[in-house]
């Protein structure tokens, strides 16, 4: 199955909060200082305050173009873009002040839930724990056992200068993690978004592409 397809467009995420998408966080599955469980509402993200949810960017705020992408910390395509893609475009255009950034997660599983409640731990260390993450996406994503996962998770923490006390209460967030499910499911809707990478320029909606392609494209935005 292609994971980059997750719905088509409003009805799929009504049925995806209609299914009851549950997020186990119990301990004897995934010891992450929790024994509620995590689930989308059927009723949908409106019921969810989403105030407290940070918009992760990077970039000028005067910047000319607004580049958004929607991604998931366990899309494999997702890794590859911001292996092959997003290098040259912070280089190029995020650094220089003619591009801001946008990252909005998408969750396919509770693991990408727990990915990005780790990146969102500490806001300063988000884009490089997103780094971490799509870098090693393969050892840290690579076990069944939702516990090693876990615990992979809390090692690239670590690693980022988390403290273990830090990383046990962000992973333990019951409102924040409803939050971030409510905040993409609006997104997502709001935008018509049914795949990752899906990238957005200012306005425009486009798919996954190479570098080549994405500076033709922000080449002719900086133009207009």
């Amino acid at each position: 199955m292609d994971r980059r397809i997750f719905m088509a467009g409003g009805a799929g995420v009504a049925a995806l909060g209609a299914a009851g998408i549950w997020y186990g966080m119990k301990s004897e599955a995934a010891p992450l200082g929790t024994t509620e469980i995590i689930r989308a509402s059927a009723d949908g993200p409106t019921d969810v305050d989403t105030s407290g949810i940070t918009e992760m960017y990077l970039g000028a705020e005067d910047a000319p173009v607004v580049l958004t992408e929607y991604a998931s910390f366990t899309c494999p395509h997702c890794a590859n873009f911001h292996a092959t893609v997003y290098p040259n475009l912070k280089k190029d255009y995020i650094d220089t002040g003619k591009v801001r950034f946008h990252y909005r997660d998408v969750y396919f599983d509770r693991f990408g839930l727990w990915a990005a409640m780790i990146a969102r731990c500490e806001p300063t260390k988000f884009f490089g724990i997103s780094d971490m993450l799509y870098d090693q996406q393969r050892e840290w994503l690579g076990a069944d056992d939702p516990a090693i996962i876990a615990d992979n998770l809390r090692k690239i923490g670590r690693v980022a200068g988390l403290g273990d006390e830090q990383i046990e209460a962000c992973l333990a967030d019951q409102d924040m993690a409803k939050s971030l499910v409510a905040w993409f499911q609006k997104n997502a809707t709001d935008d018509d978004v049914s795949s990752t990478p899906t990238l957005f320029i200012n306005d425009t909606k486009h798919s996954n592409m190479s570098y080549a392609d994405l500076k033709k494209l922000l080449d002719a935005a900086l133009e207009s």
